[in-house]
């Protein structure tokens, strides 16, 4: 592994659904992604605190989009995984997969 800081599951899991929405992602449609594929409850105050922390590791940028009528005239945070946010998805995937390695036979088939 290298010397980024590991990200844990949640983290993963905001990360990853940053990637599968693609442009103009933002908390709404991240908290939906990450439910949708996970079949888990999770709160809006989780999501916004994982983007803020994931921000200041610096693995996500974000930026002002247009305000909206919709939001009575507000602008919503948009968000993109930054490189070392994509390095430290693979190490986080690679460290798992080595952990998993084996166990086959006793978990069953993988």
């Amino acid at each position: 592994m290298g010397d980024h800081t590991p990200v844990g599951e949640f983290e993963q899991l905001v990360l990853l659904a940053v990637l599968q929405i693609g442009q103009g992602a933002y908390g709404v449609p991240i908290r939906r992604e990450i439910e949708e594929r996970t079949g888990r409850s999770v709160s809006r105050g989780a999501v916004y605190t994982t983007l803020d922390r994931l921000e200041g590791k610096g693995l996500l940028g974000s930026w002002l989009g247009e305000p909206t009528p919709e939001r009575s005239g507000k602008a919503k945070r948009l968000y993109r995984v930054e490189r070392s946010g994509i390095t430290a998805l693979k190490e986080s995937r690679s460290a798992l997969r080595s952990m998993w390695t084996g166990l086959e036979a006793m978990l069953g088939e993988l």
